[in-house]
């Protein structure tokens, strides 16, 4: 099991933590340690106080959980190189709810998270395609990625004053946390990404293949 940095909120994390990236102790979907197959639907969607990301339609017969780590090199592919396709065929037409679950591993994973929810719910899923897009720029380069996240705040109406203050959240980093520990304790998530599809753990890499394999019988089953 993954073991977590305590968080620190607020800008002292973001200063504290450049280049934690590089260190987290984050494995490869192959190196993951196995959990368990398939969870309860009903405890997997049930509300809790830091309400879901959610795209597609809320009847939709598939619903896919993921959840993702801002600093996991892994979300990135899958947000940056699989997710429009993936959005096209199931989401856009109705066949597949997507709900996106922030799983954090290390502080400044947190506090992107924090920035993407302060974004607004109809802005924080594409600031959050906008960070996956420029992870390299952010989470990987020398000296202190403060910067170069205000610098894609500003894009989604941020001011340094809400930027300032959406790192200071304390109320939103503790939603955050208790999130991902649900996710760790609840669920057996121990790394990123993670999908649940109907509550059955996808057990390959991320992939439209891999999708099309378990969401096709659930489409066509009665």
């Amino acid at each position: 099991m993954i073991k977590f940095k305590k968080f620190i909120p607020g800008l002292l994390a973001l200063a504290t933590v450049a280049g934690v990236a590089f260190a987290s102790a984050e494995p490869s979907f192959a190196q993951r340690k196995d959990g368990p197959a398939e969870v309860p639907v009903e405890e997997l969607m049930k509300p809790t106080d830091l309400p879901d990301l959610t795209l597609g339609s809320a009847d939709a017969k598939v619903t896919v959980v993921e959840y993702a780590s801002m600093t996991c090199p892994h979300c990135a592919h899958f947000s940056n190189d699989i997710f429009e396709d993936f959005k096209k065929k199931y989401v856009d037409t109705g066949k597949v709810r997507y709900v996106f679950r922030e799983f954090p591993l290390d502080n400044l994973a947190a506090a992107v998270s924090m920035l993407a929810r302060c974004a607004g719910n109809d802005k924080a899923i594409p600031m959050i395609e906008t960070f996956y897009a420029k992870q390299q720029d952010w989470a990987f380069a020398n000296g202190s990625p403060v910067p170069k996240l205000f610098d894609i705040a500003k894009q989604a109406g941020f001011t340094q004053d809400s930027f300032d203050k959406c790192l200071t959240n304390q109320k939103l980093l503790d939603q955050i946390t208790a999130e991902r520990t649900r996710a760790s304790e609840t669920f057996g998530v121990n790394a990123t990404p993670t999908f649940f599809i109907n509550g059955k753990k996808l057990q390959e890499a991320p992939s439209m293949e891999a999708f099309d394999k378990v969401i096709g019988p659930l489409l066509t089953a009665k």
